[in-house]
């Protein structure tokens, strides 16, 4: 039998063809009839069938008993789950729970919509989740910007004429921000309609091997290339014409700042001649120019104000909102309405983290502030936490203390497949059906796509009675815990929480569907679609290209686009103080990414880890020689937080003073259940990156432009790790 569905294990939401005998899948194919996709798969599809058939995938609740865990009905673990939160809620009160979301959670549109509710059915506002280590100061800008934190623009790939990219690899990546599957194919046709691609990024990137220019600049040093790009644009009167001038403030003083920031000024810092920034600069200041920045500019401690000036760059030359530049798709679910009536449109600063008042940005407090909220006693310490897939514990800065930190709870609850670095430390283990026994639609990803599409999946497997929706195991699991409370509001929750599942997820998608932007009950609407419609037709439906809606959807309280966020302009005082010291950077760590790799989350599939060792340092010849290290030799790499040793890869790939390492990987954790993982070499640069290195601004993790030290190590140590 042949299946089409989605692959969810990037944003690229690539089509695939699957043949399956009814339990098992025979063969993964790229579907060549997609309309997003047309043809295009990445290594990461076959790992469909690898996850599903995984003899480590948790099929069974799960609960800890001392260090080990045992098998469970839903309806004991269930109620061990509630019960816990329940006791820790009694005790403590309800910021004493905290929850924590993964990326897998964009990727399930069931676990999306009741993870909203999750916040106020606990009564908590200590929520965390993976964007405090991704895409935040892209949210925030937004906010600031254009009074939203979900109208954050995307190239419009396809009709550009120069594609600029900061601290991005989206042949790897598939896009980020940017669904784009069939990446290397898109830029061979930008080439062949006569367009260019410049890459800006401290390493020679996959992507940065195809561009016709590329600039290695210092991390970190970003927004001094930014502010700088400004200046020459206001400087040489190259500030595009045109009604969108109308429609935005700030402009004046967007350009006072800019003048404080030549070229020369920069030069030095970022590591790029004053005049290469001039000549970057009249280039970029033309029609039909996309600049995107991705990780490297929003994971380091500028990552707000480089978010702020990103676009603003993209409107001042008359890009933003335009074909060929930054606009946005009208996918068939309306996100900004979704997220506003829910209450998630924005917000800064309107509550704190209790221990150092760090200031949450969208409703969300920063990761890197989770393991001290733990350690730290006093009122509102937290003892309980809900984690709905993702994998902390490996993933966050200073990772080992986080790891310490967790196994301190009163009561942690996890939604999720594996028993893995974070849900080993769990007291439940609350596992969802497969990805192929559930359907498909990317309410979230089809938001911020270079094109606009419809698209769902139909389950490949029925999956058995005993297996359970991550929807479905949501729901059951808030009610529980409400229902333990008892009082007339959280009769009424528990009611709401009820409907829900009565409704069902598919029948709510449906109506999401059709009150969207294409849908059936939508006045004037082309598609006329509903969930039956995208049914009938498992290829996907083309809604056609990008067409400017980002001023029309301007929510700022005049209207606006706001080119000089206060806050943003406040925060440059940090820029000048550095500028200033012109001090000599040791070496800075940056992170990198593998096609056959995203974040920790596949490292059991075995043919996805197969081959050479990935996990390795890479540093440049000169930095290499100087310390005396060799290709393949052992080194140690420490931080202020912590050490490791791992083998050091000697390339003129990463640019003198910088040292590039993968992370995701080192599933060495007592307790995790991840043989394939286990066995497969690499250690978690997470023990180096630091919980006190970030943005202060939006406080998303600095990753990218970690100080570090690197020396080589007798080969008799072998590897280690140290906290």
């Amino acid at each position: 039998m042949q299946h089409h569905r989605t692959c969810h294990l990037c944003e690229a939401m690539c089509g695939l063809e699957l043949d399956h005998d009814g339990t098992r899948v025979t063969s993964v194919r790229p579907d060549p009839d997609d309309v997003f996709s047309a043809g295009f798969m990445c290594p990461k599809g076959v790992a469909l069938t690898d996850l599903h058939d995984d003899p480590d995938r948790l099929r069974t609740p799960m609960i800890r008993e001392g260090r080990t865990f045992r098998e469970a009905s839903w309806e004991e673990a269930l109620n061990v789950a509630a019960d816990r939160l329940h006791s820790v809620y009694k005790a403590r009160g309800p910021e004493a729970i905290a929850l924590y979301h993964g990326n897998p959670v964009a990727h399930s549109y069931g676990a999306a919509m009741v993870s909203q509710l999750i916040g106020p059915a606990l009564r908590t506002r200590s929520f965390y989740s993976a964007s405090s280590m991704d895409q935040l100061p892209h949210m925030f800008a937004a906010w600031q910007m254009f009074g939203h934190q979900l109208l954050m623009p995307v190239p419009d790939l396809d009709r550009t004429e120069l594609f600029v990219i900061l601290g991005g690899n989206p042949v790897v990546s598939n896009g980020s921000i940017m669904s784009a599957p069939g990446m290397p194919q898109r830029l061979k046709e930008l080439r062949a309609r006569g367009g260019e691609l410049i890459v800006i990024d401290p390493r020679l990137t996959e992507t940065a091997r195809l561009a016709d220019l590329h600039l290695p600049i210092r991390p970190g040093t970003d927004a001094m290339l930014l502010l700088a790009l400004l200046h020459v644009i206001f400087a040489e009167h190259r500030v595009a014409e045109g009604p969108w001038r109308d429609r935005v403030r700030g402009l004046d003083r967007l350009q006072t700042v800019a003048a404080g920031w030549p070229p020369a000024r920069v030069a030095r810092a970022t590591g790029i001649d004053a005049d290469t920034i001039v000549d970057l600069a009249r280039r970029i200041a033309r029609p039909r120019v996309a600049v995107y920045g991705r990780m490297g500019v929003c994971t380091q401690r500028y990552g707000g104000v480089n978010a702020w000036l990103l676009y603003a760059l993209n409107v001042v030359t008359g890009n933003l909102d335009a074909p060929g530049g930054m606009m946005r798709p009208e996918p068939p679910v309306d996100l900004l309405v979704l997220a506003r009536l829910l209450g998630k449109d924005g917000g800064y600063d309107r509550f704190r983290t209790r221990v150092h008042g760090l200031p949450e940005v969208g409703g969300e407090l920063p990761i890197a502030a989770l393991a001290e909220e733990i350690e730290t006693r006093g009122a509102g310490q937290l003892r309980g936490l809900l984690t709905v897939a993702g994998n902390p514990a490996l993933s966050a800065p200073n990772a080992g203390r986080l790891q310490g930190a967790l196994g301190r709870l009163d009561a942690m609850v996890s939604i999720d497949y594996y028993l893995n670095e974070t849900t080993c430390h769990a007291h439940v283990i609350l596992p969802p059906e497969s990805p192929l026994e559930r359907d498909h639609f990317d309410v979230a990803l089809l938001a911020f796509a270079v094109r606009s599409i419809a698209r769902y999946s139909e389950p490949t497997f029925t999956p058995s009675p005993e297996v359970r929706s991550d929807f479905d195991i949501l729901l059951d699991l808030l009610g529980r815990v409400v229902a333990r409370r008892g009082g007339l509001r959280d009769r009424a929750v528990a009611w709401g929480l009820g409907l829900g599942r009565r409704i069902g997820k598919e029948r709510l998608l449906d109506l999401l569907i059709r009150v969207g932007p294409h849908g059936a009950w939508r006045p004037g609407g082309r598609h006329r679609l509903t969930l039956d419609h995208l049914r009938r037709r498992p290829h996907g439906i083309d809604l056609g290209p990008m067409e400017p809606s980002i001023f029309d959807r301007v929510a700022t309280p005049d209207g606006l686009v706001r080119l000089d966020p206060d806050v943003c302009l406040a925060d440059l005082h940090r820029l000048e103080d550095e500028a200033a010291a012109n001090a000599a950077p040791g070496l800075l760590l940056i992170g990198r990414r593998h096609l056959r790799s995203n974040n920790s989350w596949l490292h059991n599939s075995e043919r996805l880890v197969r081959g050479k060792d990935r996990c390795t340092l890479q540093i440049h010849p000169d930095d290499a020689g100087s310390r005396g290290i060799a290709d393949g030799d052992s080194v140690r790499l420490a931080s202020r937080v912590g050490r490791l040793t791992t083998r050091a890869e000697v390339t003129d790939a990463v640019m003198p003073g910088v040292v590039s390492m993968p992370h995701g990987w080192g599933h060495d954790q007592p307790g995790a259940r991840l043989s394939v993982a286990a066995a497969s070499p690499g250690q978690n640069v997470n023990r180096v990156t630091d919980d006190h290195l970030f943005d202060t601004l939006t406080c998303n993790a600095a990753l990218n432009g970690v100080p570090v030290t690197v020396e080589r190590v007798p080969a008799a140590n072998g590897l280690e790790t140290e906290a």
